[in-house]
């Protein structure tokens, strides 16, 4: 027994480590629940934040539905809300503050306040049976959300009740969960604070729109990655740096001029010249990197916009100084563009994702294009807007990127 909870402990601890590696809430959020879900073995779980007095249903993983998809294909769902009260058991878990151990949810006594919601498993063909409901509570008491695990399985995956013994270790690793999150979250505020500032110049730089662009740019990567064989480790560190570096594909818009941010109407070609100049200022932020957030983030702002044929802007330039690099002026004296592989990997994904939300979104200047239209003008970039190879990625994922816009909805 002594070395089963030492072995346990150890587990603990090397989850607790490997979660506090990742920056990103969102993709911290995919982390803990799969983690718990390993550590406990079980089939299936979901993740809910606390957003004032209601919950919001965040994240989700179901293997025996996963394992009913096409191979590639990551399982869809829809983000709703529930209140804070005693009538969902997640619900009840956030006011409360207790740990539920339900061993078969479609035989809960009469006399609890709670019953499960059973149209889920008739519209995807599951059966919910075991679940383990846990508040996630700070250090100081804190509950900033719930972790839900369902249906625990044995050595042959027989779905069984939750070992009760297990309660008190779910529970720590659910507190190391609530610190991780506190921290990705506060991450995420100084992030979308920084895009703020832009937002106040940039209408259409909005929270949303950067949650976009950074969840398509992670969905295609992810796919990208797969097929080129990079190892899971790599990929899950470099999704982690690509989402948040990809919020901040814009955040140089802060030293564009009003009149030219805001005019509700297509920019005159030096007006347009003077815009592209905020790919160059967003990179200056992270001029000094100090880390490989920093890097990535430069890497995003400058080149979001070149083009895969060498149409694109800002191309060779210096971003301290705005020159072209020695060795790289054209017969005009401006920087030469960058074409193909020149323009680094995060460049070329988020100039997808961003094309792609643009099209899809009401502009100033344009309506939202409807998706077959958007679709062909994806299709057409292929080897001169867009790397054949990533827009390749990006068909593949499609699905997933739609589920992404579902959870960040357009204005």
């Amino acid at each position: 027994m002594i070395e089963d909870e030492t072995g346990r402990l150890r587990e603990l601890i090397t989850i607790g480590i490997d979660s506090s590696r990742i920056r990103d809430f969102d993709l911290l959020m995919e982390r803990i629940l799969q983690s718990a879900r390993d550590f406990v073995r079980c089939d299936a779980g979901s993740l809910y934040i606390k957003q004032e007095d209601r919950l919001l249903f965040s994240f989700t993983q179901n293997d025996t539905l996963s394992a009913r998809l096409e191979p590639g294909r990551k399982l869809v769902y829809n983000t709703f809300s529930i209140p804070v009260n005693k009538n969902s058991l997640a619900g009840y878990a956030a006011m409360t503050g207790e740990t539920l151990n339900i061993p078969d949810a479609y035989n809960l006594p009469g006399t609890l306040p709670f019953q499960i919601d059973k149209q889920y498993d008739r519209i995807s063909g599951y059966r919910t049976s075991s679940i383990l409901t846990v508040p996630l509570k700070t250090h100081t008491g804190k509950i900033i959300g719930v972790l839900q695990l369902i249906n625990a399985m044995d050595k042959d995956r027989q779905v069984i009740p939750f070992d009760k013994a297990i309660e008190h270790y779910v529970n720590y690793f659910a507190s190391q969960a609530a610190a991780a999150l506190e921290r990705a979250h506060l991450m995420r505020t100084i992030i979308l604070r920084m895009i703020s500032m832009a937002e106040l110049r940039d209408p259409k730089e909005t929270g949303n729109h950067v949650n976009r662009v950074a969840g398509y740019s992670v969905e295609i990567y992810e796919n990208w990655a797969g097929k080129r064989g990079i190892s899971a480790g790599e990929t899950e560190r470099n999704r982690d740096v690509l989402r948040m570096a990809a919020m901040l594909h814009d955040v140089g818009k802060v030293a564009i001029s009003d009149l030219i941010l805001k005019k509700p109407a297509r920019l005159a070609v030096d007006e347009y010249e003077i815009m592209k100049q905020h790919t160059v200022a967003g990179a200056r932020l992270f001029n000094d990197p100090a880390s490989d957030l920093d890097e990535a983030a430069k890497d995003v702002a400058l080149n979001h916009h070149e083009c895969f044929d060498g149409t694109g802007y800002p191309g060779h330039v210096d971003i301290s100084t705005g020159e072209p690099l020695p060795g790289h002026a054209d017969s005009e004296g401006k920087p030469t563009p960058k074409r193909g592989e020149e323009i680094p990997l995060f460049g070329r994904i988020v100039a997808i994702a961003d094309v792609y939300d643009a099209l899809s979104s009401v502009r100033v200047y344009k309506e939202a294009w409807d998706e077959s239209r958007v679709l062909d003008e994806m299709r057409n970039g292929s080897g001169r807007h867009f790397d054949p190879e990533i827009i390749e990625a990006f068909f593949s994922v499609l699905p997933s990127i739609k589920a992404v816009a579902g959870r960040y909805e357009r204005g």
